[in-house]
């Protein structure tokens, strides 16, 4: 049975070049262009949420979620790192969906990690319309929600006065 067998293809490749293929070195992955991550600026306890719905001025609303910005600081005054919250209430569908809606928020923010508003506390809530929406146009509108809360968090940081809700006057 050699190679004219009908069954049996011919060896297109030989063995000496497929040692040296095998043990060439393998390629690295670019240093200049590290994988981002949201490993560390994840909103995970429930205390961590409560705090910055507490912290929070007010809801805001876009197109496709409504999102709480709370600035915070450690124990010592100074500034921290940025910190996003995602949540999935069952109002959004069936786990399968919920499990889809935020695999595909956290992707869109992985991108743009960079643009997370430093010293803050960012919690999105999605609507159901994240789950059918273009990609491009979720990551778009995560996009302007990241840049508004830096804006605002600019904003408030050159403000002399603080946040007051509406209707209440300044003591």
């Amino acid at each position: 049975m050699g190679p004219e067998h009908p069954f049996v293809p011919a060896r297109k490749t030989p063995p000496a070049v497929l040692i040296q293929m095998t043990t060439q070195p393998q390629t690295v992955p670019n240093p200049a262009q590290p994988k981002r991550s949201l490993q560390g600026a994840r909103l995970r306890k429930h205390a961590d949420y409560q705090k910055a719905y507490a912290a929070a001025s007010r809801k805001r609303q876009s197109a496709s979620m409504s999102w709480f910005l709370a600035p915070r600081t450690s124990e010592n005054g100074e500034q921290t790192g940025a910190r996003v919250g995602l949540t999935a209430g069952k109002v959004l569908g069936k786990a399968h969906e919920r499990n889809r809606i935020k695999r595909r928020m956290r992707e869109a923010l992985r991108r743009h990690v960079d643009l997370l508003p430093a010293s803050a506390d960012l919690i999105l809530h999605p609507r159901r319309t994240v789950l059918t929406i273009d990609f491009a146009k979720l990551e778009a509108e995560i996009v302007r929600i990241l840049l508004q809360a830096q804006e605002e968090l600019t904003r408030k940081g050159t403000s002399t006065q603080t946040d007051l809700k509406p209707g209440l006057k300044q003591p």
